[in-house]
């Protein structure tokens, strides 16, 4: 679709919106970003792969990357609490040997930096990681964290510091208080972590078409009249 086209279409869509959803769809558009993006390698619990979603949704971190090895990854409406259709999810789960290698070829074309989560101590402590540049995090499965094969991948590995005993945070609070440093770091740094006006564009189409009820009868109309 041309931008010309795109703007066409928000500027269709846009009268079937209340003016305080046309708002508040503003603002959140306003504090999204692809500077983060996390990546799940392989984690079953429905509770902990919903609770991750909403977390990345009120970060305000736009897309979330899975990788699907033994386990399908799947989703409990009642953790989710509808935050899931405001995120864009990429599934790699067509190739079980090599999905993990699709994820961090497609993510390294993007430009991210391949940052672990790991419980290792001699990794960079999350509230000291100097943030440069894009960064994907990555987490791994409940049980035993990421693969061997996924973190010699890496370009570095951060862990969140422990005081007790226990040696590591459930999946889904990791994944939290890591979104919580490093967007605290964004918002009080010089980079340009914000969308770009195309990428804006493009979600404002997509949330518009999500808030509107016959949102694909509207569509269908607007390139009827569009050709």
């Amino acid at each position: 679709m041309t931008r010309d086209k795109q703007r066409n279409l928000i500027n269709y869509l846009e009268k079937f919106i209340s003016d305080n959803k046309k708002s508040l769809i503003e603002e959140k558009l306003g504090r999204r970003t692809r500077y983060i993006t996390v990546v799940l390698e392989d984690i079953y619990n429905p509770h902990n792969a919903s609770a991750v979603i909403r977390s990345c949704e009120c970060f305000g971190i736009q897309d979330l990357h899975v990788v699907e090895k033994r386990n399908k990854y799947r989703l409990n409406p009642g953790i989710t609490r509808g935050s899931s259709k405001w995120i864009s999810l990429f599934q790699y789960n067509n190739d079980q040997d090599n999905n993990t290698d699709k994820c961090i070829r497609n993510l390294k074309n993007m430009g991210y930096r391949l940052v672990a989560a790991t419980p290792d101590h001699g990794s960079i402590p999350v509230n000291e990681y100097k943030l440069k540049s894009p960064v994907a995090l990555f987490f791994g499965t409940e049980m035993k964290g990421l693969s061997d094969k996924t973190l010699n991948q890496m370009d570095e590995t951060i862990h969140i510091p422990i005081r007790g005993f226990t040696e590591s945070f459930n999946i889904s609070v990791s994944v939290a208080l890591c979104l919580y440093e490093f967007t605290k770091k964004l918002a009080t740094s010089n980079l340009n972590w914000l969308l770009n006006k195309a990428q804006m564009d493009e979600l404002r189409i997509d949330w518009y078409k999500k808030v509107i009820k016959k949102s694909v009868l509207l569509e269908k109309e607007f390139f009827n009249i569009h050709k």
